[in-house]
């Protein structure tokens, strides 16, 4: 389970995997699926690999809700694909021996397709090719893609680590001014130079996780701590952030930062021999601006500066950072990407008004108008729902 920034845990992968192709693939085209057409009485598909496919006797083209029922004493998962281009359109993981459960798909009259069970320390076994009777409208068949493989998106992820490995530069080194600021008791200055910091963290977003504990070191909040600010876990960015805005003593706040500065640098150093799985990153893509609408905008990890708003523009970025590693594989996949582009331009175009309109500075969250907060809300859940579906199709899948 991953464990997101401020303690909690969030969602396991399975979450994320459930709205795929089963689900989220009926709406990844940006339209509207037609209301589903129960399959003729009997319509039962067997998916246990001894009998993959069998059952399904009346095909016909449209939004068809299957019943699967899992024959064998093993547990199984299935895939209806299109025979020709392996294409997923549907998917149910983990279904129990004898256990029965409903899948949603959009076919097109036509096409051909096959289910593909997939048993535990099985080989996947493809079921018998159906035909569609028909022919194929436009738009008729659902959304579908092609499944990726963990070999698939171990280039983009190794992209993606060389990335973050040029940026812990900059980030000791915005550290480092930091400290150096607090010690010689400037405080206008640290805390311009805190945000800094706190900002180059911010867009290594996707690289959490793989941080582990020198991460929760450096970003560590007081959730789950028994003493509070006052506890001694309580270390890293938001311990600096406490002390700046509220008037803490130099004494106590020096060795804080000094704290901070030693754990960057051990960060650095134990980013040098991460290697993050592959299966991951187009889960993080979402769970980025999902962190953002939970913590950010709602003041949860705000310690006196202020400043979600910069917080959550940085995650705009940490999120471009994953989907330009993903874009070649979205553009064949993901007919949505240009909208979700654009949205990703629009959300940032409105946090940098508030830095505009404040000389530099930051709204805090809380200090935002009704409408103003529901507009970045709203646009960041949107956001947040249209990266569910790219995690959904980044998901590893097993394949024939």
């Amino acid at each position: 389970m991953r464990r997101s920034r401020d303690g909690r845990p969030s969602r396991r992968r399975a979450a994320v995997a459930a709205a795929a192709v089963g689900g989220a693939l009926l709406g990844l085209a940006g339209c509207g699926a037609p209301a589903p057409r129960a399959p003729a009485a009997g319509d039962t598909v067997d998916v246990s690999p001894h009998r993959c496919g069998h059952g399904w006797r009346h095909p016909r083209p449209g939004t068809l809700t299957f019943t699967l029922h899992n024959s064998s004493g093993t547990a199984a998962e299935t895939q209806l694909t299109d025979a020709r281009t392996g294409a997923v359109l549907g998917e149910a993981e983990g279904i129990g021996p004898g256990a029965v459960r409903t899948m949603r798909a959009r076919l097109g009259g036509g096409d051909t397709y096959a289910f593909v069970c997939f048993g535990e320390d099985a080989d996947p076994v493809t079921g018998p090719a159906v035909r569609i009777p028909g022919r194929t409208a436009a738009g008729g068949a659902g959304p579908a893609a092609v499944p990726l493989t963990a070999h698939d998106l171990i280039p983009p992820t190794l992209d993606y680590q060389r990335w973050v490995t040029t940026r812990m530069a900059r980030l000791v080194s915005a550290t480092d001014a930091l400290r150096a600021a607090v010690r010689a008791g400037d405080v206008p200055a640290a805390r311009t130079r805190w945000l800094t910091a706190h900002l180059a963290y911010a867009r290594l977003g996707a690289a959490y996780d793989a941080f582990g504990d020198a991460g929760d070191a450096v970003d560590r909040t007081t959730a789950g701590l028994p003493r509070g600010l006052r506890d001694p876990g309580f270390t890293g960015f938001h311990r600096v952030e406490h002390g700046l805005w509220h008037h803490e003593r130099p004494t106590t706040l020096r060795p804080a930062a000094d704290r901070l500065a030693r754990d960057v640098r051990a960060l650095r150093t134990a980013w040098a021999g991460t290697r993050m799985d592959p299966a991951d990153l187009g889960r993080r893509a979402h769970e980025i601006l999902e962190d953002t609408l939970r913590a950010e905008l709602t003041g949860r990890t705000d310690y006196g500066s202020g400043t979600g708003l910069a917080t959550a523009r940085a995650h705009v970025d940490a999120t471009r950072a994953v989907l330009d590693r993903l874009r070649p594989f979205l553009r064949t996949r993901y007919p949505a990407l240009p909208a979700l582009d654009r949205r990703l331009g629009g959300l940032a175009r409105t946090l940098d008004a508030h830095a505009r309109a404040h000389h530099g500075g930051w709204t805090p969250p809380a200090r935002l108008g009704r409408t103003e907060r529901a507009r970045i809300d709203a646009a960041v859940g949107d956001l947040t729902e249209r990266l569910a579906a790219v995690a959904a199709l980044c998901d590893v899948r097993r394949t024939p």
